[in-house]
């Protein structure tokens, strides 16, 4: 590419017809990456039959997804300057498209895994290429439009992702869930290699890889000991003694590289603004619940409540239209009202909505599981959309990057913890409510006397099996009680660091697209 041509900016040397289509590419793209971490909860309780995998190791499906993909957002923008945008978004969709592919196909739970860890990790540049492809194809005074599209496609992943994975689960199975990926995935990466231009030649940026390799270990040995600690009797094992002390010695190396070297990946100005490490802290908070929940939810409805696939994805569809409502009002509101405020409303409904879930029994109903869940989208929306403002509102210019960088990579790891330890809370307390339980069927007791006693008879096998079935259903629902429980527990805090955080002056810049990822070097 000649000088004189590289200087003309980018939408310039493009038709409209281009842009369209490379639009559309890049939505499909988006899509896909936002369906994905949604679109499996409701067939897990599928997967785990054919898979033969307990209810702990099925989250492993989950979990690993998004630790695969918090990982390797960081080097996004590195990779984007050396290799050129659209090389690294053409090799990442043919990637997400395959490994999607295999994670339809998988016969055991190992592979599943290993499929969507590798989905995750091609699946990680997508999201942030999308957005900086589009704000540069599109003049300055369209890019607001072009931002709103991109944020369609985001917000459409975790409304569509439950119902569209359980009509696909119900109509055909849940191995659909995942080919669904082929079509859109062949489609954008065909208009990407064919119409998509190569971007100007960049300075490579400085990549922390130090940095960057010590908290890859540190999150996969501590995603490794969670995920593991329930099969393997916790610190009974000698392999989870290994995971934890591999993620603890992890996280304090990389603490210390972070601290001495000159050019660490978080660099060290983010943690000392109030604003930003108070924002840090609440976004990995609300991750615990952002995916436990749903991830929690599926398997209630359908074991205890007896919803079917498709039911159970209608019924959790709700909460994205609650969220983009709620992104929506806060986005209106700006600064008129203090975000303060707005997230301190978030955060009660959130509370609320995780208050009345703990109060749950599986013949709660489908008109109230529905307002719950909008109530709790309605609260993680007007958290997200003002915490946005104020995590930059004083923040150094020069740090918007890699303060959006922590954030999202601190959500992420809020997430996949979340998920695991909410699932490990169920079966522990199952098991535990399950023995508490039995301690009151005796001949003596009121409801198993008379004709009831003989029914349920332990003496015979029948009479055993189903009295052991009653008892397992009356601790499983105890159990997601306090995994709910739990989750109130863990996200209260956020109340406290609203004290912390300053009011904005002003509407604060936001952060340049793609900045969360290139200004990690």
């Amino acid at each position: 590419m000649s000088a004189a041509t590289s200087a003309i900016p980018l939408h310039e040397r493009i038709t409209p017809a281009t842009r369209t289509i490379i639009t559309i590419c890049v939505m499909l793209a988006t899509l896909m990456q936002a369906l994905d971490s949604t679109i499996a909860n409701v067939a897990l309780p599928y997967m785990q039959g054919t898979l033969s995998a307990n209810s702990d190791q099925i989250n492993w499906v989950l979990t690993s997804y998004v630790v695969a993909a918090a990982i390797m957002t960081a080097p996004v923008g590195w990779m984007s300057a050396r290799f050129g945008t659209k090389n690294v978004l053409f090799i990442s969709l043919i990637g997400f498209t395959v490994t999607s592919m295999l994670c339809g196909i998988a016969g055991s739970i190992g592979e599943m895994v290993l499929f969507r860890f590798l989905q995750g990790v091609f699946g990680a540049a997508l999201v942030p290429l999308s957005q900086s492809i589009l704000l540069n194809i599109y003049p300055i005074e369209k890019r607001g439009s072009a931002m709103s599209i991109w944020g369609m496609g985001v917000m459409l992943g975790p409304i569509l992702g439950p119902t569209l994975g359980g009509y696909l689960t119900d109509l055909y199975n849940w191995r659909y869930v995942f080919f669904v990926n082929l079509p859109f995935g062949i489609l954008a990466t065909v208009g990407v290699l064919i119409f998509m231009m190569k971007d100007d030649d960049k300075p490579v940026p400085r990549f922390d890889w130090t940095g960057f390799a010590i908290l890859g270990i540190a999150l996969t040995g501590l995603q490794l000991a969670l995920d593991r600690g329930e099969t393997k009797d916790w610190f009974g094992s000698n392999e989870v003694i290994c995971e934890s002390i591999i993620a603890a010695l992890g996280f304090y190396l990389f603490t210390v590289h972070m601290l001495t070297s000159d050019k660490p990946l978080l660099p060290k100005g983010i943690f000392t603004d109030r604003n930003m490490l108070s924002a840090i802290l609440m976004m990995f908070l609300v991750g615990l619940v952002l995916l436990s929940s749903s991830a929690l939810l599926a398997p209630y409805l359908q074991r205890l409540s007896g919803y079917s696939v498709r039911s159970a994805g209608l019924e959790m569809a709700p909460r994205g239209f609650g969220t983009m409502a709620a992104m929506m009002i806060c986005g209106r509101l700006g600064t008129k009202v203090d975000v303060r405020l707005q997230m301190f409303v978030g955060i009660v409904l959130l509370l609320l909505s995780l208050y009345w879930m703990t109060l749950w029994t599986p013949d709660v109903s489908s008109s109230w599981i529905i307002t719950v869940i909008v109530v709790q989208g309605f609260g993680i929306g007007a958290v997200f959309m003002p915490l946005q403002m104020i995590a930059f509102a004083t923040l150094n210019p020069a740090l918007r990057g890699d303060g959006a960088a922590a954030m999202s990579l601190t959500r992420n790891i809020g997430m996949a913890i979340g998920t695991s330890v909410s699932s490990a809370i169920v079966t522990q307390m199952s098991q535990y409510e399950h023995a508490v339980l039995s301690w009151f069927v005796t001949p003596f007791a009121h409801p198993f006397t008379g004709n009831a006693m003989r029914m349920l008879d332990p003496t015979t096998a029948l009479g055993a099996q189903q009295m052991d079935q009653m008892i397992q259903r009356q601790a499983s629902i105890i159990g997601y009680g306090d995994a709910f429980m739990a989750l109130l527990i863990s996200s209260a805090p956020c109340l406290l660091l609203l004290f912390l955080m300053r009011k904005p002056k002003a509407q604060p810049k936001p952060a340049e697209p793609g900045e969360a990822h290139v200004a990690m070097d």
